[in-house]
């Protein structure tokens, strides 16, 4: 329920846009149809939760005028007019306060100027004290007490820090709320319904219908006309935003299989499977080009220091290591390993390189980094396009180090096979490209780039030049900048993410079959340095007004 301010925040995909008005609407109608069904809804996350870059730490100074003219309004309408169980505490501080430990935002205004009567609850570790949190209004430490807990609360309440009051509002809070929604008189799954519920897979293509956007049409390319090839790298896949959202439906529905059920003799499938042939097979050792494969060096520390422990040659790179050891004697977290190879091509050719990983991972290539994710986090992954010249001789090395908890490592490499490529556009008269972002690019705990990947829009200029109807569908949980390709493509569909069905519902928009009518929630700004120049406006206008 936060507002989007910013198109490279990672949870705007979860917002439901920058109007505080329309987003306080949509809440509330939300939250009155959820609780209708005996169901606690949590509106989060309170307050001014608008970026993941260093969510734990990085403030929000907002005057209050602000905050009650934009930031606020939506939670306000969720508790005086929907009347929401529970509310969820943001991980950020606002000014200078933690969200948890905020009794200005907790207790005077949600308690006692609205007149909250729910469970206040934190965000998953996003508690920072026990007594801050305590006093500040905070009834439940999510998702266990790792500082609410009798070792630290007793002794304060025994010093009188906080006070046994405190805690019983707290007992009442929690207690009132099960109660009102009659959780511990009932089970809370009702087995008459079906888990995959053909009403749910119903409601979630008109959704995904109602929500696709058509921002661009010329010559009216659309509904298509002719034989079609669809491609891209979401073209066989529904993409969804990371983190908590994310979540993995019975059965999802891509823009390939849409429009081979809507137009099967007319579809071609050009998607990564059929035009891109994987190489990892043709990575050497070494230079010699005597032995297939990676040599893996292992270390029993995450800094790839010293002498490793154990020095292997291995296939592949592809590694679910879960909470265990990666060889027998190494610790089940705190270790890192090297892979060095050497690829050479026959041939000058476009190559894919995915990397992906739980903790951080960095690819090299002829000693310079091309992408990586070297910090502490859950999985994500990277894509990029490497141009290799016939002959030349290619070093690859990657690094990857475990933190805590699972380990994960992947690594895979493919080559445009151009022919393949050239005989199929060859053979339609249309283009449906489907791109953008996914939950490893875009979601919780990291921020995004304004710009699609470079390789993306190096891609779409290319299909561009050798198809002349081409249609971009774009996927992403805000603006992206549309300045480097959208003159390349005739028609471009916003199709955000979609849903399970997203792939039927976005094949009917682009045959004909129904027409768009989602409207943008969202400003989408032409360049990223348009936003830069109103916040510098801003700023010397408040300065101007001593404000």
């Amino acid at each position: 329920m936060n507002i989007y301010r910013a198109p490279l925040c990672g949870r705007n995909f979860e917002y439901f846009g920058e109007d505080p008005y329309l987003a306080g609407e949509a809440a509330k109608a939300y939250i009155t149809g959820v609780q209708s069904e005996g169901v606690i809804a949590t509106i989060k996350h309170f307050a001014a939760n608008n970026q993941e870059w260093s969510r734990h730490h990085a403030s929000s100074d907002i005057d209050e005028r602000t905050l009650h003219e934009i930031y606020l309004p939506v939670f306000e309408k969720a508790v005086k007019e929907a009347n929401v169980g529970a509310v969820m505490n943001s991980y950020n501080l606002l000014n200078g306060v933690h969200a948890t430990e905020h009794k200005w935002l907790n207790i005077d205004l949600l308690r006692d100027t609205w007149g909250f009567k729910g469970i206040l609850m934190s965000d998953w570790t996003s508690v920072y004290s026990a007594v801050g949190a305590a006093n500040a209004g905070l009834d439940l430490e999510m998702p266990k007490g790792v500082f609410m807990n009798a070792g630290n609360l007793l002794p304060a309440i025994e010093t009188g820090r906080v006070t046994e009051e405190t805690i019983n509002l707290k007992v009442q809070h929690i207690l009132q709320t099960l109660i009102a929604y009659g959780l511990l008189d009932k089970e809370q799954q009702d087995r008459t319904i079906a888990l995959d519920n053909p009403f749910s897979r119903r409601t979630a293509l008109d959704l995904a219908r109602e929500g696709v956007v058509l921002l661009k049409n010329t010559g009216n390319l659309l509904p298509l006309k002719g034989r079609t090839a669809v491609m891209g790298p979401n073209a066989d896949r529904i993409p969804t935003g990371g983190g908590s959202g994310f979540v993995s439906p019975f059965s999802t529905v891509s823009v390939s299989q849409g429009l081979k059920g809507l137009q099967n003799k007319n579809t071609l499938l050009l998607t990564d499977d059929v035009i891109y042939d994987d190489i990892v097979a043709e990575f050497y050792t070494d230079s010699t080009r005597q032995t297939k494969g990676f040599v893996a060096s292992y270390f029993k520390n995450k800094t790839l220091s010293g002498q490793p422990e154990v020095i292997r040659t291995e296939p592949s790179i592809d590694y679910d290591w879960k909470d265990g050891a990666p060889l027998d004697g190494f610790p089940v977290d705190g270790f890192s390993v090297r892979w060095t190879a050497n690829y050479r091509s026959e041939v000058a050719g476009q190559l894919k390189l995915h990397i992906g990983g739980d903790d951080g991972y960095r690819l090299f290539v002829n000693d310079e980094r091309v992408t990586g994710d070297w910090g502490n986090h859950s999985y994500s992954g990277r894509e990029v396009e490497l141009s290799v010249e016939a002959n030349k001789e290619y070093r690859f090395r990657i690094e990857f180090y475990d933190n805590i908890s699972s380990a994960i490592i992947r690594f895979n490499a493919y080559k445009l096979n151009e022919e393949k490529l050239r005989q199929g556009l060859a053979k339609v008269d249309n283009v449906v490209f489907c791109t953008g972002f996914n939950s490893n690019t875009e979601g919780e705990g990291f921020d995004r780039p304004f710009a699609l990947a470079h390789y993306q829009e190096l891609f779409i200029k290319k299909i561009a030049s050798m198809h002349p109807n081409l249609v971009v569908v774009l996927n992403a949980g805000g603006g992206v900048d549309f300045t480097p390709w959208h003159e390349a493509a005739k028609a471009i569909l916003m199709a955000w993410y979609p849903g399970q069905e997203g792939g039927q519902a976005i094949a009917e928009i682009l045959t004909g079959k129904i027409s768009p009518s989602g409207k943008l929630p969202i400003s989408i700004e032409r360049k990223w340095r348009i936003i830069r120049f109103m916040e510098a406006i801003m700023r010397t206008c408040a300065q101007r007004l001593n404000v």
